[in-house]
């Protein structure tokens, strides 16, 4: 199950469980929209894979005991800024390779 981390671990903006703006990579690093595109050129800084949009859990209980209620995000903060001097050089590296080919 998704943790729904709290924060962007770039720049610690609030990513609330229903924040439209989150992404995650494969190993669930969280960053916000606005980071993702503007400093880290869709690689992430961990693991070198894409990003895509987070889920949004239910808030309320539609259907089989799945939603917020019984199953919260998480409350802890990963905060792992990213030097974008050495993002960069990083990125470039594997940014032009189809994320599904990384």
């Amino acid at each position: 199950m998704l943790e729904l981390r709290p924060t962007c671990e770039n720049c610690s903006r609030a990513l609330p469980p229903d924040c439209l703006d989150a992404r995650i990579c494969s190993y669930e690093c969280t960053l916000c929209a606005a980071c993702v595109d503007g400093v880290l050129s869709n690689v992430c800084p961990n693991c070198g894979g894409s990003f895509v949009p987070r889920p949004v859990r239910p808030s309320r209980n539609w259907k089989g005991d799945n939603h917020l209620g019984k199953d919260a995000a998480s409350e802890t903060v990963v905060c792992r800024p990213v030097d974008p001097a050495i993002h960069a050089q990083f990125a470039a590296s594997v940014r032009n390779i189809p994320p599904e080919h990384r």
